[in-house]
């Protein structure tokens, strides 16, 4: 039995009439092989190859006991009874070249214009509960880059996995208890005493700002003795700058769902919890004074220690109680964004995870970014106006503006270094990737315009067949692989993929409307080609729009 139809011709639904075919082939006796739960197509590089091409016959060789032609064969007798299929060749060792006819292909601009912006949407990761923690940086500064860099990928990712089927919580780890904390409060109080910065503290001008607002609420504090003075320096100074932090963030397109405080693991006694659930799993013993956890036994390079000597807890401790914090409020998996500093916890993070009873190949995943750095007229830009030396996400968005920056950020993958030239992602030329994907867009808004000012309407309905010419399919082609994108970027983490792809869209598009004309020209009378190509102008903008939506950005209307 083969596929029913192909009205709606994306690779997957190709992927699923070849699946079709091996499932016939089993069927009528033709080959014993198991049928792939799932079968991959590409788009040749070469047009004269057909539409999509498949490896799947020689996937299956080996089982079958066949040659890979002689299974090729056979599925593509098959395939070739497929609505929507003209035709199916066997080339080299055993591919499958697949053409689509006309009409099967035009289809596809109408189903996308009809799913609107919910076309892309997949449920791969339906049912999946992911808590994705991302940017949590301490508030003792403005955001600096490498959390910036995270606030654009992690918010992407948590549309992609939504976008994906999947149930995601952002969420914000409020680190407010620890020494960090201590070296700012101290820094605000060393400034408001018009003393140097202590050594590990933290300089720039939005110390001498907190550090001045605080006096101004509390004109005696510099008179308190200085643990009871830096208490009021802490307290004063956090809720000063973690809403602007918020702020920041909030402006940037990004909000979270939860911002979970650190102190509250230990108020709550959910670090004790931690302790507790851990020794009755059998992984926790005492040495020279200190609770430790045996995170060797799953691969860690050392046992890690969870209470010291002097009964103090560890850092590591409270990342025990907050992970096991994170399953018991139901999540399945807990995806970690961390830093380049931060490479070590991959290990310690994945044995945690194992000491708690867990599968750490399916509750905990841990992402490492690395380093983003600024370029202006060739220099590395090392200076921030109110951080000292510390650049912020304020610097960069006031550079460049929210969705170059976001773009930019999102555009490469989080395991590799950056460099992001701010003359470049500032121009509006066609060599700022970001402009030349929103151009495309408005571009193919105006032609919505002008056709609605020249009386050209596309209708209710098309002639799919119509769109025949080689830029049409390269176009339609193009757009087909919206979802696979998508999927694919959700399941690897990687938002770059839609990056990437949306430009490719673009460029498409402006080869097609270069080589096809959509509207009529002076007295010319719109004819069923022209709204045809309205049809596929359409899909094409509401691509653009999702794709960039999923990166955050705009998708503008005019530029």
């Amino acid at each position: 039995m083969v596929c029913d139809s192909l009205a709606n011709v994306t690779p997957l639904e190709v992927a699923d009439a070849v699946r079709s075919a091996v499932a016939a082939c089993v069927d009528a006796g033709d080959v014993t092989v198991a049928v792939p739960a799932q079968v991959n197509v590409e788009r040749p590089r070469h047009r004269e190859h057909g539409d999509y091409a498949t490896n799947v016959a020689m996937q299956l060789a080996k089982q079958a006991g066949r040659p890979p032609r002689d299974v090729a064969e056979l599925v593509a007798s098959h395939l070739r009874q497929s609505p929507g299929i003209a035709s199916v060749e066997v080339a080299g060792p055993g591919f499958l070249n697949i053409t689509l006819d006309e009409a099967a292909a035009g289809e596809l601009a109408g189903s996308i214009v009809t799913a609107g912006t919910d076309y892309g949407r997949t449920d791969v990761l339906a049912k999946e509960r992911i808590n994705l923690e991302f940017v949590s940086a301490n508030p003792t500064g403005p955001l600096h880059l490498g959390g910036t860099r995270w606030a654009a990928v992690g918010d992407s990712l948590a549309r992609l996995l939504e976008f994906s089927g999947a149930d995601v919580t952002r969420e914000y780890y409020f680190n407010d208890h620890g020494a960090q904390l201590d070296r700012f409060a101290q820094s605000l109080l060393a400034r408001a005493r018009d003393l140097p910065t202590p050594e590990d503290g933290y300089g720039g001008a939005y110390i001498d700002e907190i550090a001045a607002t605080v006096v101004a609420g509390h004109p005696d504090v510099l008179q308190l003795p200085d643990d009871e003075a830096q208490e009021v320096f802490r307290a004063e100074g956090v809720a000063l700058m973690f809403p602007e932090i918020q702020q920041s963030l909030h402006d940037f397109g990004v909000d979270f769902d939860v911002y979970f405080h650190e102190y509250s693991l230990h108020e709550a006694g959910a670090v004790q919890h931690a302790l507790d659930r851990l020794r009755a799993e059998g992984h926790v013993y005492e040495s020279e004074g200190a609770v430790w956890l045996r995170t060797t036994d799953f691969g860690d390079d050392k046992d890690r220690v969870l209470v010291k000597s002097d009964g103090s807890t560890t850092y590591f401790a409270a990342d025990a109680a907050y992970y096991i914090n994170k399953r018991e409020r139901g999540f399945e998996r807990c995806l970690y964004m961390l830093g380049a500093d931060h490479h070590g916890y991959v290990g310690r993070l994945k044995a945690l995870a194992a000491c708690a009873g867990d599968n750490p190949d399916e509750h905990i995943e841990v992402l490492i970014g690395q380093l983003v750095n600024l370029v202006r007229e060739g220099k590395p830009v090392r200076m921030s106006k109110r951080a000292g030396t510390v650049l912020t996400l304020n610097d960069l968005v006031e550079a460049i503006g929210v969705d170059a920056a976001r773009y930019a950020l999102a555009r490469y993958s989080v395991d590799s270094p950056i460099d992001i030239d701010l003359d470049l992602w500032a121009k509006r030329t066609n060599d700022n990737p970001v402009f030349y994907v929103q151009y495309a867009h408005a571009r193919l808004a105006s032609l919505r315009r002008n056709a609605t000012e020249l009386g050209v309407d596309r209708g209710n309905a098309y002639e799919p067949a119509l769109l025949s010419h080689e830029r049409e399919s390269d176009l339609l082609g193009t757009l087909g692989e919206f979802p696979r994108v998508v999927a694919s970027a959700a399941e690897l983490r990687e938002p770059h993929r839609v990056a990437r792809y949306v430009e490719e869209v673009a460029g498409t598009y402006h080869r097609f409307y270069e080589a096809c004309r959509v509207l009529p020209v002076g007295d010319e009378a719109a004819t069923d080609v022209n709204r045809a190509r309205l049809w596929l102008c359409e899909a094409t903008r509401i691509v653009l729009a999702n794709g960039l939506g999923l990166l955050g950005v705009s998708a503008p209307e005019r530029m």
